[in-house]
């Protein structure tokens, strides 16, 4: 029988920015000590891979590279080997498409071959600039699909919300007037990548209902909320509303 599976989010709730919230460490290693398998899944798109396994282990959590999950991949699985994509984002977009033999090209990098894109996939990008943004939306009026890593409004900071991916891309979408297909969590993408990844899980844990909580009922799981991301204490009614609750996730964990 496979162990149980916690489903963690990284953003809000392992850390905020280059800050660790204290004892996600110390709760990852209480879950595993009572048998549980930990993964973590991030609509984060930015970092690649191995940037976000060597965070985690300077933060003092070992992950196997299976199990840590972003919206990357998931919008990578939507795009064909040999299709032609612009990246309006960062190296783990890039990173998860090539891995699929998509030829990839930059948003910020000039490009003077007039060739037609098949679909240009939109994440977080710090970076982001009228030029870069016009490029991407020039590239959808000219036919190509237009894909999110995550409609994630904001992204939690120690300085609080900041422009998330759900900002950009509703900008390119609004200018180029389509409907984008959206990976992340909670979407279709997200879950067959889980369910391919993970098979069942348990408990899903995360900062944001819209995402996490609603991850956790596509997944027959429980909602595990922590208030130490985007979801502030004394909140109202949350749709999903979680089924566990703490301050953080050492917190939840203590509890659960």
């Amino acid at each position: 029988m496979a162990p149980p599976c916690w489903l963690v989010d990284l953003d809000g709730v392992v850390w905020l920015g280059d800050q660790p919230i204290a004892g996600a460490d110390r709760a990852v290693a209480a879950l595993r000590a009572r048998g549980a398998r930990v993964a973590f899944f991030t609509n984060n798109s930015f970092p690649a891979h191995a940037r976000h396994l060597d965070k985690l282990r300077r933060f003092g959590i070992e992950v196997p590279p299976e199990d840590l999950l972003s919206s990357a991949q998931a919008a990578a699985a939507l795009v064909d080997a040999g299709e032609r994509a612009l990246v309006l984002g960062g190296a783990g977009v890039v990173e998860a498409l090539e891995a699929r033999k998509v030829e990839v090209h930059s948003a910020g990098t000039p490009d003077d071959s007039h060739h037609a894109f098949d679909a240009v996939v939109v994440g977080i990008d710090p970076g982001l600039d009228y030029r870069r943004l016009a490029r991407a939306v020039t590239a959808v009026l000219g036919g190509a699909r237009l894909i999110g890593t995550n409609e994630d409004a904001t992204f939690p900071s120690p300085s609080g919300p900041l422009p998330g991916a759900g900002s950009v891309l509703a900008a390119v979408a609004y200018a180029a007037g389509v409907e984008p297909v959206v990976a992340g969590k909670p979407h279709d993408p997200a879950v067959a990548l889980v369910v391919e990844r993970l098979g069942a899980v348990e408990t899903v844990v995360g900062d944001r209902p819209s995402t996490d909580g609603a991850l956790a009922r596509r997944l027959d799981a429980r909602f595990a909320l922590v208030l130490s991301g985007v979801t502030p204490a004394g909140h109202g009614a949350l749709d999903p509303e979680p089924d566990l609750e703490a301050e953080d996730f050492a917190a939840l964990v203590s509890r659960a």
